[in-house]
Parts: C-alpha cells; structure tokens; sequence
C-alpha cells in the first residue's frame, strides 16, 4: 500500500506493507466535535456573562488601562473567524461602551521565549482593521522577557517555589486579558489557561521551573495530561501572578478542532474556566480510537511547522517533534516502540532564528545530550549576544534551545530506535542517537529486530500539520 506523507516542502509518496497497518489522519478519522454555529454570537455571550469574575462593564471605566495578551505565530489559527480576530475586537469594544479611552488599551503578544513576531506576522493574526487602528501608535507589541524596564519580579510562588516574573504592562493593568487557545499540548495537556501566563509574559527563569529535565523527564510527563507537575507548576505561578497583582485574569479561551474551528467559548477567571473548557476539549483530543498496541510509528516531518521553516531540518526540532508525539502516543504504543520520521534533517540549525542552536548541539554532544541542572546549561547560555538576538533581532531565545533538547531526550529514552528517512545530512541525525535509512521499508525491516517480525504499525499523514491530539485506546476508561 501507499500513503502520502509530509517531507521538505510538501508530500510524498511512501510504500508501506499490506497488511497491519493502520492509518489515522487528525480531523479524517475521527471527526471533532460538532463547532459553533455562529462563532460571533458565542464569544460575545461569553464575554458579557464571564465566571467567577465581574463583566467588564463593572470592572472598567474612563481612565482605565487595559492590556490584551493574544498568542503568538506558533499557536496558529489565521482565518478570518479565528478565535484572536473574533474575541479581541469584542473586548476593544465593549470597553470602549463603558468609557475606556482607545489610547488606553494596549495589546502584548505572549511570544514568552520564542522569538518576537515580525509586523507583517501580527497583522495576520490580529487582522488588518485592529492592526492598522493599533501598531502605527504603539499599541502593539511584543513581550521582551530580557527587557526589565518592562518586567516585575513577583518573587516565589509558595506552592513549588518557582521563580515567577510577569509583563509590567499586564501587571500594572486595570484589566487583564487573555486570549487563549485550548489546543492538546504535550507540555501539560493544554494550552490556554494559566499556561498562556506562566510562559507568555515571564522571562526565562520562570519557565525553567517547569520547561526543564527535572519536570519533563518525569513519569507523570509521559503520557500527557493535564494533573502534571508541569501543569500543576503552570497553575500555581498563574494563581501567583494574580495573587501579587491584586486582580484576577480576565481569561477568554476557545476550545479548536483540528482545523483551529472554535467548538466552544469560555470567558472569566482562568481557575474556574479551565476544567470547564477541558471537558469539552477531552473529546476532541483525548481521541479513544486504538484497539490494539502498535510496535512502529511512521511520519512525515515537513520543513515549515509550529517554530519555523527549518523544523524539520533541524536535527534538535526533530528529535524534539518525535518526542512531542511519544508523550502524546504513548497510550497507544508497547513499550519502547520504533518511530521511523520522514525529515530532511541536513543540520541547518536556522543560526538566524536559532543561533544558539549550535553550540547547545555542541554542548551536548561533548556531554552526552542530557543536563539535569539548568545552572549547568547556564554557562552557555550566559551570553549577551544571545539575549541582544533574541531582543532585537528576532531569534529565538537561547533558554529555548535548551528545553527543546531537553524535551528530545524524551524519545532516545522511550523508544528502542529512531528511523530518519530522506535525511540530506545523515550525520546531524545520528549525532542526535538516530539512525538512517534510505526507504521506510528498509526501516521496518531493520526495526523487525527490535519489535519481532510482525510488527503492528500506525501511519500518522499530517500529524504536525494540524492540531494534535492525544490518542487513546478504545477501550479506555481514563476520560469517561
């Protein structure tokens, strides 16, 4: 048989064996979740009757400052009804009723650590009308977690004693909201929530608390859910950041289906909203499908996904999108399954959105890949060109590279063999621990050494081309 699969910029055909081989395209398989109807009309009932906080018809008036928080590139969802292009203008004018001056209101991209989005980026995902009224005034802006004319440090939360440091702008807010996706994520179950606070608008330390191997080399990370020390940590410093501002998030977040369709809409305190808003998300992303356990794993690795357009070229991207989809596969799989990853892999390392890249690469190859403490990495990291990158020049920042390496060691740990098939630099994926082949048959025949010689198999076509999800047995009882 033969089944179209993501490689470099666009699909090929791959050939696959006849028999025990199952296939599962997200959005195709299994439908999501019926959407809404009118997504207008859905977001605006819920902005007006939000939970467990005032309507902003109580908390705001003439003289108030306000800041929206919205996602950043890597969260996708540009159509015209997206849920960033639906929910924001609603905010803006509601606000504007109730007597807030425009000059007053100020919008904060949540890029946390990644890097900074370009104009033409924002434009896309706020819409030209809110851009064009907005950024040629500098009301638009980025989150600079290096900037600390522009950061407050809010001490420990006391919970798990995470650092925790927030966006001056939003701290100094009358009233702050956050416009957030709830998509399956394998850091933590999902996004939106208090994961949108804790890693948006804070700076690198505070992610190292939970962005680190101590927390995502723990058993309780692999498979994803949402009760994690990652997700619990999340939580805290969120409940932190309000508690030290003396005001409660004003959290607008929409559950998405596989094509970033809004399914539903939920508005208020983040506390109170967020096992609401994963109830509803469970069904899309919890998918209860599997019947049996499956030996080998196969995909496609486009260039162009979530951080950039040299993912699936980059051997530290790639190995840390495989790890994505063992954390969220795990159910499904036997232990220590093969994963066999079309990618081009040729050890371009995009030194202008990566520079950090290499040398983390370096230093880990010199170490033996995996670090249990940050304060080790640090005397990589500690360079200003780095941060001056990061700030000024639209990279990624270098703590970033450390996660997604540490995140990677996730699937030279849990899987007995990583396949790279169509890798223009063989070398840059062994150097990671995989291995290379030239045609996903051979793979499974050198991976029959490993899973026996029947192996069952599952295909994943567009796995990093569309919102994930988390796959489940048939017959599972954990989301019921």
């Amino acid at each position: 048989m033969e089944v179209k699969l993501e490689y470099g910029d666009g699909q090929i055909n791959v050939k696959l064996p006849n028999e025990n081989v199952d296939i599962f395209e997200i959005g195709v398989t299994k439908k999501d979740p019926k959407g809404l109807d009118d997504v207008k009309k859905a977001t605006l009932e819920a902005i007006l009757n939000p939970i467990g906080i005032e309507p902003i018809s109580k908390q705001v008036h003439k003289g108030s400052k306000i800041v929206i928080v919205f996602p950043d590139k890597v969260k996708g969802g540009f159509q015209e009804d997206s849920h960033r292009k639906t929910s924001i203008p609603l905010v803006i004018n509601e606000c504007l009723k109730n007597g807030v001056e425009e000059k007053d209101i100020m919008l904060i991209c949540s890029n946390g650590l990644h890097r900074k989005n370009k104009p033409d980026e924002i434009k896309k995902i706020l819409g030209e009308e809110i851009f064009n009224r907005f950024y040629p005034k500098g009301q638009i802006i980025n989150h600079d977690s290096e900037d600390w004319e522009h950061l407050v440090d809010l001490g420990y939360e006391p919970q798990f004693h995470s650092k925790v440091v927030i966006n001056k702008y939003v701290y100094d807010a009358d009233v702050a909201f956050l416009i957030g996706h709830v998509q399956g994520n394998p850091y933590g179950g999902y996004s939106g929530g208090y994961k949108h606070c804790a890693t948006g608008i804070s700076n690198w330390e505070c992610i190292s608390a939970h962005h680190c191997p101590k927390v995502m080399h723990r058993k309780d990370f692999v498979p994803v859910t949402s009760h994690s020390l990652m997700r619990q940590k999340f939580d805290a410093i969120g409940e932190w950041m309000e508690e030290s501002m003396g005001k409660k998030f004003f959290t607008i977040d929409a559950v998405l289906d596989s094509f970033s369709h809004q399914i539903a809409v939920f508005a208020g305190y983040a506390k109170l909203i967020e096992p609401l808003s994963w109830k509803i998300a469970d069904k899309r992303t919890y998918v209860k499908w599997a019947d049996k356990k499956y030996d080998i794993v196969i995909f496609g690795l486009p260039n162009d996904f979530q951080y950039g357009s040299r993912q699936g070229r980059n051997p530290i991207l790639v190995e840390q999108a495989i790890s994505a989809q063992i954390i969220r596969l795990k159910r499904v799989l036997n232990d220590n399954p093969v994963v066999i990853a079309l990618a081009q892999c040729d050890g371009d390392f995009g030194n202008e959105e990566f520079p950090a890249m290499k040398p983390v690469y370096d230093y880990f190859q010199e170490h033996g890949n995996t670090l249990p403490e940050i304060e080790e990495y640090y005397k990589v990291m500690n360079n200003q060109k780095y941060f001056d990158l990061y700030r000024f020049n639209y990279a990624f920042h270098p703590y970033h590279c450390f996660s997604m390496i540490s995140c990677a060691h996730i699937a030279e740990r849990d899987c007995k063999a990583i396949y790279i098939i169509g890798a223009k630099k063989p070398g840059s994926a062994r150097e990671m621990g995989m291995k290379t082949r030239t045609t996903v048959m051979e793979a499974i025949d050198d991976a029959k050494k490993y899973v026996g010689k029947n192996p069952n198999i599952l295909v994943l076509p567009m796995t990093f081309k569309r919102p994930s999800v988390h796959l489940c047995m048939k017959d599972s009882k954990e989301f019921d």
